[in-house]
């Protein structure tokens, strides 16, 4: 594909890419004097202000299976894919307010460990285990394929040496420095990334209005396809089965939100590694208002070349330029890639940083996470106990190291996947509910048992599978229910804390389990500013969900 990127296109790109090194080794450095111990390596020594924990939020979760993945099903679907930006920011007020309270106070390194504070270290090593191998062979893999497809997409790269590039780039800074790396390279990265989206989104919407602006652009894309901005789908949509109807906004997306937000390391990790729990809440804000803004920069760019590509006399205006690499309904993935062509000199190389900006800060954050739960624990627990901090923080570096190279190797076999975004949401689905409900209950019913946990995270694989996979030759009528995998996430949490409820129930007959965690009005008090800003996000997402019902 020829991208036309010109000389000032590589200067701002090796320029935000020699920034971000800088950065990343200048504040992994150690003090003199000072090794470095497990806080200073996987919490950033506990000291990252609000602005650094909203803005390390939000590029930890907006990646290539954002910029890629969601604009393709923008592309595919239109704005109802925006549910999971909308909807995480209210998440995120509810993870604030009740999930951090609990977690800070215990002193957490990693969401296993609390699992064995709350349950036991069996039960945290199944989850540790599971935790591992979802960052590895889904998040990270996935993760480096979108972004190498973006490359070989915009630039010509081939496949194997996109994944090796962002794979060393994203080591070259976050295997050395640990999470105050990260966290610190993230506040530029998230500079990158909105300014660059913006910039795209402009560009799409400017282009469908034949040089009017943006604003006419919307007007435009909203009068081509109006159908394309609903957010409730209704069953003829095609898209029903990924989001269906209703089930968005009371089922399943709740259960897919609140375990992303509220219970997954490389996330919760940048809000215990806050100042304080005030300081943490006030990130967690800020990323809930950013959200808000996200299907700006990620949704919208889908939807418009979904008219740009339907619409002859778009498509005449752009000549053969146009016709390169050019996105369907089966290849919606292209979408986002392919706008990038059409940005002016310059605008191209802050696009395309924005874009690696996306893919490097999550891939950090992965990895980051990945190493602090197996060192923390696994190899803490079980390898070597007594190990000292030297060693604590090298292993972190060769776990990290070691998940990179699996992932590197995996990367290239996904070619083909439709939709990633959909893909990773449809099969972290299946583990998500019945990691939930295990976390749920084990904050807020002090009746909940160990051994309700496990049963019932262990029931809630063929719970999930009964909804999602009828064997072949048997009838999904007469036995096996097909739902929408949405439906499936909610019905699957709800019917494991029911097996969790009842396992319990039994086992201590009503009584409450001597790790119930005592629950107080006061642990869940809040600031104001914290309590104004929340209210202020709730009404403006009622009024979008009215605008765009």
């Amino acid at each position: 594909m020829t991208t036309n990127f010109g000389t000032l296109d590589y200067i701002i790109f090796i320029a935000y890419a020699l920034l971000i090194l800088g950065v990343g080794l200048w504040v992994s450095r150690d003090k003199k004097g000072h090794q470095k111990n497990a806080e200073d390596y996987f919490l950033a020594s506990k000291s990252l202000p609000w602005w650094a924990v909203g803005a390390s939020l939000i590029a930890a979760n907006i990646s290539a299976e954002q910029f890629i993945g969601m604009s393709g099903s923008g592309f595919a679907s239109g704005l109802a894919i925006a549910s999971y930006e909308w909807m995480a920011a209210i998440t995120l007020i509810i993870v604030g307010k009740y999930f951090l309270p609990i977690f800070i106070e215990k002193g957490l390194y990693t969401i296993p460990e609390f699992v064995e504070k709350r349950f036991s270290t069996n039960l945290k090593t199944i989850l540790a285990v599971f935790w591992i191998a979802l960052y590895v062979f889904v998040n990270l893999t996935t993760v480096l394929y979108l972004g190498a497809l973006a490359l070989e997409t915009v630039m010509g790269v081939p496949m194997i040496y996109g994944v090796m590039g962002l794979a060393l780039f994203a080591a070259a800074y976050s295997l050395y420095g640990g999470l105050s790396a990260v966290a610190w390279t993230d506040v530029i990265q998230v500079v990158f990334l909105i300014l660059g989206g913006l910039v795209t989104t402009y560009i799409a919407l400017n282009t469908v209005s034949n040089g009017e602006g943006a604003v006419e652009g919307i007007k435009t894309i909203y009068n081509a396809v109006p159908e394309r901005f609903s957010m409730i789908l209704d069953k003829s949509n095609s898209e029903f089965k990924n989001l269906p109807g209703l089930g968005v906004l009371v089922g399943g997306m709740w259960v897919a939100n609140l375990y992303y937000w509220g219970f997954n390391q490389y996330i919760i990790q940048r809000t215990l590694a806050a100042k304080s729990l005030k300081e943490a809440q006030k990130g967690i804000l800020l990323a809930a208002g950013l959200k808000l803004i996200l299907p700006l920069i990620i949704v919208l760019p889908g939807i418009a070349a979904y008219v740009m590509v339907n619409d002859p006399e778009i498509m005449a205006r752009l000549g053969a330029a146009g016709l390169q690499n050019l996105p369907s309904t089966e290849q919606a993935d292209k979408a986002y890639p392919w706008l990038l062509q059409f940005l002016p000199i310059g605008l191209k190389g802050v696009a395309f940083a924005a874009l690696a900006a996306a893919i490097v800060s999550s891939l950090a954050s992965m990895l980051n996470s990945t190493s602090t739960i197996f060192t923390m624990d696994i190899y803490k627990q079980y390898i070597n106990k007594n190990a000292n901090d030297k060693e604590t923080v090298n292993m972190g570096r060769i776990s990290a190291a070691v998940a990179l190279i699996v992932a590197s190797i995996m990367a290239p076999l996904l070619g083909g996947i439709d939709q990633a975004f959909q893909f990773i949401q449809e099969y972290t689905g299946v583990v998500s509910p019945g990691i939930l409900a295990v976390f749920i209950l084990g904050l807020f019913w002090k009746k909940t048992t160990n051994k309700g946990a496990i049963v019932g995270a262990l029931a809630s694989i063929p719970i999930a599978m009964y909804f999602k996979v009828a064997p072949k030759g048997w009838s999904t009528s007469s036995f096996f229910i097909d739902v929408p995998f949405m439906d499936q996430m909610g019905y699957t949490a709800l019917l494991t804390m029911v097996v969790i409820a009842i396992v319990s129930l039994l086992q201590n007959k009503g009584r409450e389990d001597e790790k119930g965690i005592d629950i107080t009005k006061e642990l869940f008090k809040t600031s104001p500013i914290f309590n104004i800003g929340a209210f202020a996000i709730m009404i403006i997402l009622v009024v979008l969900y009215a605008l765009f019902w």
